[in-house]
């Protein structure tokens, strides 16, 4: 596609700031989702502004091992919540939970050094093989698709809760705020003039924002619930400073559950992150193709799978650190790239700042907490959208003539889709893992069958110029069947025997 700052461009002052605030935006909903799911699971009291801390140190790490040469926002990873509920499940006091938090995360980002390391050495050409567009265009579609349910529910939901404890505003005046979210961000990026239409998210946002306050203000005014979309009390009880989750290890005693022990735990916590760590690998392999794509560089090849997944594995565990949460690439930062057409790894850098200064400021991180589902969920429908729009684009250099590669894609889509999932213990592979594991054994399937037939085609293709070669060189070849005479028998004709000889080179290119 067609960017209007590239990976290394460095936009204006003023557009970088404004670039910056774009992405964190985009991220930040997903960003804090995780440790607030793990808070009313658990009831543990994850810090959300460490959270938010931790994919911004994450996040330089990643820069950091890529060369600045990727433009991709880490944030915490939805696929760890079961591990991470595992970790505060298996000790008595929150202290030894937050501790397992940091294991687990160290356990997964070594899983991938442990695959850097090996990916270094073998190359990344089996990749390519394994999944090529075929395999890896479905999966980067799934991937937004299998977001979109997030959004639509989202799209109906405000933030205010009534008495009983049930949404307190109407579904349909939600709908409303993110319908106005939606529309004002696509108008934007349409036809918007310059800065308008590269910052559609903050403009559609602060839209939807815009007019459910007004709603609000008139329901607190009114006494109407159905009004209340806003959760206006989160600035009462505003969080000044992180409490970041190695500090927390410290706050209490680290006994394990009855009838278990430290080591145990730490098996425990092994089992839980481990999986995992291999199935978000899939996923990073299909976040960085699906970014290739955008900004038409292959970062597998530079800086490097390798790099990648030293950033993203390190990256994981300086997050965790800080925030409690394993980190990984997120899709909303590729769709934000793909949506305002800016790659410039500068504002990537700049939005991981942001974040960690952020984190510190209450007031604003407060604002942030309060933009609510339905608005998030209207913006979201685009960056998904685009997700999964770039994955179909990628189908379309796929060859669907060929049955092979019609079984591998429909295969995706059907268990992406349909919901596949497994789960072992406290172990589920995700709907996205599942689908991209069957397309890869589809894959090996029709090309196994493919190579067998393939490997007839060339060595007969092969054989037919050494025959040809043979026949030029045999008197009864029928190469002289052309009664051409001798050169030396029509020296008075030189001019038909050049051509002659002109048109037997040519010939034999063709073959």
């Amino acid at each position: 596609m067609k960017l209007i700052y590239g990976v290394k461009d460095r936009p204006k002052a003023g557009q970088l700031i404004l670039f910056a605030l774009q992405q964190l935006l985009a991220i930040l909903a997903a960003t804090i989702a995780v440790p607030m799911v793990i808070n009313n699971t658990t009831g543990s009291d994850m810090s959300i502004s460490a959270a938010l801390f931790g994919a911004g140190a994450g996040t330089l790490v990643y820069l950091l091992f890529t060369k600045f040469k990727s433009p991709v926002f880490l944030g915490s990873s939805f696929a760890f919540i079961g591990s991470m509920t595992a970790a505060f499940a298996g000790g008595v006091s929150a202290a030894l939970g937050y501790l397992g938090l940091i294991i687990g995360a160290v356990f997964a980002g070594l899983v991938y050094v442990l695959i850097a390391v090996v990916v270094k050495f073998v190359g990344v050409k089996w990749i390519d093989k394994l999944m090529p567009a075929a395999v890896i265009g479905p999966t980067v579609a799934i991937i937004g698709l299998s977001l979109s349910t997030n959004a639509i529910s989202d799209l109906m939901k405000g933030d205010v809760l009534n008495a009983a404890g049930a949404m307190a505003c109407s579904p349909y005046l939600a709908l409303v705020c993110g319908l106005v979210a939606f529309g004002v961000t696509v108008a934007c990026s349409v036809y918007g003039k310059k800065m308008a239409r590269m910052i559609p998210f903050i403009i559609g946002i602060l839209a939807g924002y815009a007019l459910a306050a007004i709603f609000t203000v008139i329901g607190n005014a009114a006494g109407v619930d159905a009004l209340k979309i806003i959760d206006f009390s989160i600035f009462r009880s505003m969080e000044w400073y992180p409490r970041f989750t190695f500090l927390e290890v410290f706050d209490g005693s680290l006994t394990p559950a009855e009838g278990s022990s430290i080591g145990a735990y730490i098996g425990t916590i092994a089992v839980a992150y481990i999986p995992v760590a291999f199935v978000v690998f899939a996923e990073h392999i299909a976040d960085h193709k699906n970014i290739s794509s955008i900004i038409e560089t292959d970062l597998l090849t530079d800086p490097g799978l390798s790099r990648t997944l030293l950033g993203d594995g390190v990256g994981s565990m300086v997050g965790a650190v800080f925030g409690g949460c394993p980190n990984t690439t997120y899709g909303e930062s590729v769709g934000c790239v793909a949506i305002s057409g800016n790659a410039s790894v500068s504002t990537t850098f700049l939005t991981a700042i942001f974040a960690i200064v952020c984190a510190f400021v209450g007031p604003f991180t407060s604002f942030l907490d309060t933009i609510p589902s339905c608005v998030m969920g209207g913006v979201c429908m685009c960056l998904y959208g685009f997700i999964a729009v770039s994955g179909l684009k990628m189908v379309q250099k796929v060859d669907l003539e060929d049955n092979g590669n019609l079984f591998t894609v429909s295969a995706i889509l059907v268990a992406g889709i349909g919901g596949l999932t497994f789960t072992f213990g406290g172990i589920t592979i995700t709907s996205i893992a599942c689908a991209l594991i069957l397309g890869i054994l589809t894959n090996v399937l029709v090309n196994a069958w493919k190579k067998d037939r393939g490997t007839k085609e060339p060595a007969a293709q092969e054989s037919a110029p050494e025959n040809g070669v043979a026949q030029e060189s045999a008197p009864e070849s029928g190469a002289a069947q052309d009664q051409t005479p001798p050169p030396a028998q029509e020296a008075a004709e030189p001019e038909p025997i050049s051509g002659g000889a002109e048109d037997k080179e040519e010939g034999n290119d063709r073959s």
